[in-house]
């Protein structure tokens, strides 16, 4: 079993920025795909960013079309934790933001498609 805790969530102003992680238990983290999801109240979960690492510096990363050129995804096999660099945020960022483990080692926006979960972390955008 997986374990995954987010930080980093808090208010922002419109325009700001925050980093978001995700410590994982799992000492072959390394061979998961990770990916960020967010949930804002009366929504579906939405994908937002994933990464998979193949070796060395050399990983793959998709984003959602309202994450890209803001947001970056980027990890750590070291420290098992997974990032989230969120850049010029907007009040539609607002949500809860969630991380997420596959086994599968291949990049997917789907989020049934995830095998693990953390408890989420609030972000909110104040305009």
């Amino acid at each position: 079993q997986v374990q995954l805790v987010e930080s980093g969530g808090g208010l922002v102003q419109v325009g700001g920025s925050l980093r978001l992680s995700c410590a994982a238990s799992e000492r072959t983290f390394s061979r998961y795909t990770m990916g960020w999801f967010r949930q804002a109240p009366g929504k579906e979960r939405e994908f937002v960013a994933a990464v998979r690492w193949f070796s060395g510096t050399t990983y793959y990363a998709d984003y959602a079309d309202s994450a890209k050129g803001r947001f970056t995804i980027s990890r750590d096999n070291a420290k098992n934790t997974l990032y989230l660099q969120m850049n010029s945020l907007k009040p539609e960022d607002t949500a809860v933001y969630y991380c997420a483990a596959r086994r599968t080692n291949i990049v997917t926006a789907v989020p049934s498609e995830y095998d693990y979960w953390g408890q989420g972390t609030q972000v909110t955008v104040s305009s």
